[in-house]
C-alpha cells in the first residue's frame, strides 16, 4: 500500500456497517474508537457510557448514531 494510500484510508474511515460489533456486548457498531494502540467499536449504549473515560485518550471518535434516527 502506497503512503498516498494510507493516508486517505486513515483521513476517510469505512463507513460502519451490520458487520460492525460491539467490543463489549455484539451488537451493532455504530461508533468507532481510534486509539494509539488499535481501535475499538462500540454500539451506541456503551459509546455513551464509555465515553467520558475513553475520549481523553483517542486519536478520533467516528460517530455514526445519527443512522439510527434515520432509519425511522
Amino acid at each position: 500500500m502506497s503512503t498516498a494510500e494510507l493516508e486517505n484510508e486513515t483521513e476517510t474511515p469505512r463507513e460502519l456497517n451490520a458487520l460492525d460489533r460491539c467490543d463489549i456486548c455484539g451488537a451493532q457498531a455504530y461508533v468507532r474508537v481510534e486509539l494509539s494502540t488499535g481501535e475499538l467499536l462500540f454500539c451506541a449504549h456503551h459509546a455513551n457510557e464509555k465515553r467520558a473515560a475513553i475520549e481523553p485518550i483517542a486519536i478520533a471518535w467516528h460517530d455514526e448514531t445519527s443512522k439510527l434516527e434515520s432509519s425511522k
